[in-house]
């Protein structure tokens, strides 16, 4: 009689119910994970334990940030710090430096909190108007106690600070022999927080990068397109920033254009901003502040006097009057007037802060009589 061989038969169901351990095994996990991202991210980890310092050295991105949290144990997962930071879109507002902080218990959100103030280790926080000179900057820093006002220009003027792309197209002092001063124009004025024992070179680096980031690559395209130095620009913006610095910057800035246009009837800025005219009162850069760099007006070296007198010099004077900003840049660069502006050459304003624009030169006259009329209400 023949053998039979049979196999058994396979139980129904064995491969179901290994597929539906698997899937249990998932869940569990994902919700262990899930549990423990919760609690994480708000702080539910356990309580406060020991202080630790945790240096977050400058220019330091997310992703160091978070693992020298997790290396203090102030946070458990570096990855899952990272993710929360990019959601909420903070890693703009963490900053460097030492923070006392403590390990376990705290939410995210409070963590992000405290590393979004500069650590309690000394800063000082300075603001820096529109149009504020290099020299006015450098007397600031020193009277917050940062450095000597003497330091600042030192290191802002020769320093070498290659690493920033605007940096290379500012001429050096061979190329640019009657101008002031090199860092003039450059030193982008806003707040910013400085902490107390840092170096000349970080300060002025600050100034500096922030400029780096306003002048975009289009800007660059643009200065391209129009034939355009950037050292044209910024001079041009200073000029606008201190005529204007208001709503008015694109009509003032055509009318520097149209005088510095080829062929143009009047080829001199002719702006009291920097000038020979002699009064404290005026906001002059000659008279206020180059004069007093020198040790008075007779002292003044003749080459910086007739490369910033525009009543004398022909086109733009040998370098920016103040360190502008940025709308008065984009207006110097691309200025948008109103239509009955675009043919003009002429402006003047009353005490009021009204603008009178003019095509020639009789009729600036008449602006000038009008704007006289004005201006006795206001004595």
């Amino acid at each position: 009689m023949a053998k039979s061989n049979h196999t058994k038969p396979r139980k129904k169901g064995g491969a179901l119910k290994i597929l539906l351990v698997i899937l249990v095994l998932l869940v569990l996990t994902a919700g262990a994970a899930g549990v423990f991202a919760y609690n994480e991210i708000n702080g539910n980890g356990g309580k406060p334990g020991a202080e630790v310092t945790v240096s977050i050295p400058r220019g330091s991105g997310v992703a160091a940030i978070a693992k020298e949290l997790k290396e203090a144990g102030v946070i458990r997962s570096a990855y899952l710090f990272r993710w929360y930071v990019g959601h909420k879109g903070a890693a703009g507002k963490l900053q460097y430096g030492d923070f006392t902080l403590q390990t376990g218990g705290y939410s995210y959100d409070g963590l992000i909190t405290e590393l979004s103030a500069y650590a309690k280790a000394d800063s000082v926080r300075l603001t820096f108007p529109e149009g504020t000179t290099a020299i006015a900057i450098a007397r600031k820093m020193e009277e917050a106690g940062l450095c000597t006002a003497e330091e600042f220009l030192e290191e802002a003027n020769t320093g070498d600070f290659s690493a920033y792309k605007f940096w290379q197209y500012v001429p050096n002092n061979k190329e640019a022999p009657d101008r002031f001063m090199k860092c003039e124009g450059y030193l982008f004025p806003d707040t910013y927080e400085f902490l107390t024992d840092d170096t000349v070179h970080n300060y002025v680096a600050t100034f500096y990068s922030h400029f780096d980031r306003q002048f975009t690559d289009e800007m660059y395209k643009e200065l391209d397109k129009q034939d355009l130095s950037l050292s044209e620009v910024i001079t041009l913006a200073s000029f606008v920033q201190e005529e204007a610095g208001n709503e008015q910057d694109s009509n003032v800035a055509q009318v520097f254009r149209n005088r510095l246009a080829e062929g143009s009837p009047y080829p001199k800025l002719q702006s009291n901003t920097s000038s020979y005219v002699q009064s404290d009162e005026d906001n002059n850069y000659l008279w206020n502040w180059v004069a007093p760099w020198y040790g008075g007006w007779d002292k003044i070296p003749e080459n910086i006097l007739n490369a910033y007198d525009t009543y004398s010099c022909t086109g733009l004077p040998a370098g920016p009057i103040s360190n502008p900003g940025l709308a008065a840049i984009q207006a110097a660069l691309a200025p948008q007037p109103d239509e009955d502006v675009k043919g003009c050459y002429f402006f003047v304003t009353d005490l009021s802060g009204h603008y009178y624009y003019a095509r020639t030169y009789a009729e600036h006259q008449a602006n000038c009589e009008k704007a006289a009329q004005v201006n006795k209400n206001y004595k």
